[in-house]
This record gives structure tokens, C-alpha cells and sequence, in this order.
């Protein structure tokens, strides 16, 4: 056999034994899974039913084929949000051409955050509408979507009902079958850049 065979052949196998995997996640305290036991019982991201920014229903099935980061947010928050708002947009642009990826930022003040108010806010925060949709509709539902689905304050809020205010920092990662891969800290810009890292990853799969 060849002397240099052998070592590239070590190599290619490294490399492939070493290619990054993201793990699951099917409860609030995100303790990671590598193997899904059943994926038809695994936990995901329910059905439901919102609206976009440009008064368009969105639902589960305007995620089909991509792979989600999803926040929750208000746009009058004088706090975390608007470096959240500006994280989600670093992650816009470096996926802005993708049509793999899809941005949401969820509304916790529905009630305030109606149509022409995101529709400013995606115009004032240069918002593409084609990447990245904000979201209003029903409180309850954004609620119980946050904290019991996308598990986005973790253990802390998982128990709560929507008249406790949901707040938080985190982003998550969704697959492309609405599976939780990740859970980052919109405010961290290292988290936000091992984010980008993860969607790659999950693009890979």
C-alpha cells in the first residue's frame, strides 16, 4: 500500500469522527440527548397559529424546511431587547441571502405589539421581512409557546402562567423537523457568534 495512503486515510476518518453534532433538547433544564428514543413522541414545537408584521397568518408550517432561531421580546422594552433586536440582526445579516434560516422574535406585550407597531419596528430595526418575522397574536398562546415548547427561561418559567411576565435573554435554536438544539444568550456576543457556529451545523446535517 501506498506510504501516504494510510495517513490520509487516518485523516479523512479523524475528521469525520470528529465532525460537530448538536444535541436535543426535550426538557427545561436542556439537559442534552444525542439519540431521539422515538421522534414521533420526541419533544417539538407544537402547531399553532400567529401573525407576522405584515398582518400574514404564520403558523408550524411556515417552518417547514428551515431551521429557526426564535426570541421573545417587546418593542418598547428599555432593557435586554434592544441588544437582543441587534443581535438578531448580526444573525440576519450573516445569513441575509440563506433561505434555509428563518428569524422570530415573539411579542410578550401583544397587546401593545399589534400589526402597525411591528411593521415600525421592522422598518426602524431594518427588519428583512423575508428572514426574519415578528410576531403578535394571542397572549396565552405566546406564552405557552415560549415557556412550554421552546422552553425559553428554562426551568424558572416552564411552570408559569401568562400572568407572570415572560422575560428573558435567550435564543433558541430549532431544527428543521421543530426540534430544540440550543439555547444561547442574545446578550453574549460569543454566545451569538457559537449560534452562527450551531446554524452551520445544523445546515451540514
Amino acid at each position: 500500500m501506498n506510504k501516504y495512503l494510510i495517513p490520509i486515510l487516518f485523516l479523512m476518518l479523524s475528521c469525520k469522527e470528529n465532525k460537530k453534532q448538536l444535541p436535543f433538547y426535550d426538557t427545561p433544564d436542556f439537559t442534552p440527548k444525542w439519540e431521539m428514543a422515538n421522534k414521533h413522541t420526541f419533544h417539538k414545537i407544537r402547531p399553532f397559529k400567529l401573525i407576522d408584521q405584515e398582518n400574514k397568518s404564520f403558523t408550524e408550517k411556515d417552518l417547514e424546511g428551515k431551521i429557526c432561531v426564535a426570541d421573545f421580546i417587546f418593542t418598547t422594552c428599555p432593557g435586554i431587547c434592544p441588544k437582543m433586536t441587534s443581535s438578531m440582526a448580526d444573525i440576519q445579516k450573516e445569513f441575509i441571502n440563506d433561505d434555509e434560516l428563518l428569524l422570530l422574535s415573539h411579542s410578550v406585550t401583544p397587546e401593545k405589539d399589534n400589526v402597525p407597531v411591528l411593521k415600525q419596528y421592522a422598518i426602524d430595526k431594518k427588519v428583512d421581512y423575508k428572514r426574519w418575522k415578528l410576531l403578535t397574536g394571542d397572549k396565552n398562546e405566546i406564552y405557552d409557546l415560549g415557556r412550554r415548547y421552546y422552553f425559553v427561561e428554562e426551568d424558572l418559567g416552564v411552570n408559569s402562567d401568562s400572568a407572570v411576565f415572560l422575560h428573558t435573554e435567550n435564543f433558541v435554536l430549532i431544527d428543521k423537523n421543530r426540534h430544540i438544539r440550543g439555547i444561547y444568550n442574545g446578550l453574549d456576543p460569543n454566545s451569538i457568534q457559537n449560534l452562527i457556529r450551531d446554524i452551520k451545523v445544523l445546515k451540514a446535517e
